[in-house]
């Protein structure tokens, strides 16, 4: 059987370019009874090494910050945000719905001295697209914007692998290019209409980044 690999591509809604993310592979398989037969693409291929260990080390950033924001005092805030903070809340069918979504990004532990262990940043526009096997995450607004495919990851959860789009940038960077700008974690659904897409040590500023969605029309 002869395989070949292609490079997944994803056009962005909101007029960027392509955004490559190399090695994003579906094996097509040929037989000589069969058409070609597209596999779902495997996150595990596309990740590199230093992302793999982020996303396998998800839960122990996801405590740690936890445990920093409450040594700072903010153990009342944590427990008002409920299943978006609780580390195993993640429920069944994890793949949000494409469309406008309103996000709101928490970051939990300070990662250097710029940063307090708590901060919460005001909702942001950001929207889910569907791209067949896959979908894809855009931040739209904001001087930080991270971009990026959400595969296939468990039945709670779908892995998201992407870059950090900064300022006024009009294409983001391909994934790998860069490590300081590749982003890698997980979308879960926590609730009805509710999810939160987690980034366990982020290269800047915290150690845990908690990044709640809801629907525009709710939010």
């Amino acid at each position: 059987m002869r395989k070949r690999s292609l490079t997944y591509c994803v056009r962005r809604s909101f007029g960027l370019a392509l955004i490559l993310l190399a090695g994003c592979a579906t094996q097509v398989a040929r037989t000589e009874a069969a058409g070609p037969v597209r596999a779902a693409p495997d996150w595990r291929g596309v990740a590199t090494a230093a992302d793999r260990t982020r996303i396998g080390n998800w839960r122990e950033a996801f405590v740690k910050g936890l445990a920093a924001a409450r040594s700072g005092g903010h153990a009342a805030e944590i427990d008002r945000e409920g299943a978006l903070l609780a580390p195993d809340a993640a429920l069944p069918n994890p793949r949000p719905p494409a469309g406008a979504y309103r996000c709101r990004v928490i970051k939990l532990g300070a990662n250097g001295t710029a940063m307090a262990d708590y901060t919460v940043y005001p909702s942001f526009d950001c929207r889910i697209d569907d791209e067949g096997d896959l979908a894809s995450f855009s931040k739209l607004t904001g001087s930080q914007r991270p971009v990026g495919i959400l595969f296939g990851g468990a039945d709670t959860r779908l892995i998201f692998l992407g870059t950090m789009m900064l300022g006024d940038e009009r294409r983001a960077l391909d994934y790998g290019d860069d490590p300081d700008r590749d982003m890698a974690g997980a979308v879960e659904r926590i609730g009805a209409g509710r999810w939160r897409l987690i980034l366990p040590y982020p290269r800047f500023e915290s150690i845990m980044d908690v990044i709640e969605l809801v629907p525009a029309a709710q939010g």
